[in-house]
């Protein structure tokens, strides 16, 4: 289904960050309608992938809709987002042990 792949796509794709604005990510608190329609709220880029992909606690209260800031591919965009601010060889680098996204995903 077309529909579903796109639903599912936008979803994926709805976590968004600015490099003009480094310490927060973007993400929907609402079900997005569409790209054009999608209200966003800036949470602290330490909420992103929080719980590193693991399950979520039974008392989490969601900083996004449908928890997609603790989805895999929301890890995986921390991560890239980390290598953005912080590549390796930079001075602070060795600060963020979360860039082993191997022990990340798992």
């Amino acid at each position: 289904n077309v529909a579903a792949a796109y639903a599912g796509d936008m979803m994926r794709k709805s976590i968004v960050f600015n490099k003009k604005t480094p310490d927060v990510f973007y993400c929907p608190q609402r079900k997005p309608t569409g790209f054009d329609k999608m209200i966003v709220q800036a949470r602290p880029l330490s909420k992103l992938c929080e719980h590193g992909g693991s399950a979520l606690p039974p008392d989490y209260k969601s900083d996004c809709y449908n928890d997609v800031d603790e989805s895999e591919y929301a890890c995986k965009e921390k991560y890239r987002i980390m290598m953005r601010l912080h590549p390796p060889g930079s001075e602070d680098a060795e600060k963020f042990q979360f860039l082993d996204l191997d022990t990340l995903m798992k």
